[in-house]
């Protein structure tokens, strides 16, 4: 494929960096991260789907900090991205793992649009849904995992984020510490790992189990 110097500078930092973060990447599955990262940057300066940011930086702090939860993933299962803005950490992971099914809740319609493009785009369309609606708004699709990176408010609305999550599902949380304090004090049962190269970046796997 033609590529961008940008692109390429994206690729190799993939390229280099996917053991680091327990990852494998197969030459088509670069592809098509490859291919999802320029549409991306097509659309970002009208949909503001991601903050400025070089191809390195979106290779490791969005891409592959995605990833990370593909070893959380089982073959066969299911999620739901609430606020996926741009598409993350959904998208890669359906790009890499060909068993996945997702459910991207965004509300706003510009990236909703997007969305749907960058998931025909990378081949991944049939195994994806999107709802243009608010979380709260919306009864939670049965679903394994629920999976949230960026959302506004996300300290004050993981309360309702953790009700509105399927009994036994697992919640898969990108954050720092005042969210884990957050945690804390909801009295989740959670654990928490540090991400690569990060110093207080976290993925949090919060378990979400009926009370009897």
């Amino acid at each position: 494929m033609n590529t961008t110097p940008q692109t390429e500078k994206f690729r190799n930092t993939l390229d280099r960096e996917a053991a680091t973060y327990g990852v494998t990447l197969t030459a088509a599955a670069l592809n098509r991260l490859s291919q999802y990262y320029e549409l991306l940057n097509r659309w970002n300066a009208r949909a503001h789907l991601v903050a400025p940011c070089s191809p390195q930086e979106f290779a490791t702090r969005h891409v592959l900090e995605s990833l990370v939860l593909l070893k959380h993933l089982p073959a066969g299962a299911s999620l739901a991205d609430v606020g996926t803005g741009g598409g993350l950490p959904a998208i890669p992971c359906l790009i890499a793992q060909s068993e996945l099914r997702a459910v991207l809740i965004e509300s706003s319609q510009k990236k909703a649009v997007f969305l749907r493009e960058a998931l025909s785009q990378s081949g991944v369309l049939a195994r994806a849904s999107i709802i243009n609606e608010r979380f709260e708004d919306v009864v939670a699709p049965a679903v394994d995992f629920v999976t949230c990176r960026a959302l506004d408010r996300f300290e004050e609305m993981l309360p309702q984020l953790i009700d509105w999550g399927p009994v036994n599902s697992t919640l898969l949380l990108f954050g720092g510490e005042a969210l884990e304090t957050r945690i804390e004090r909801l009295g989740a049962v959670s654990s928490r790992e540090l991400l690569p190269h990060s110093e207080g970046r976290f993925l949090f796997v919060v378990k979400k189990v009926r009370v009897m």
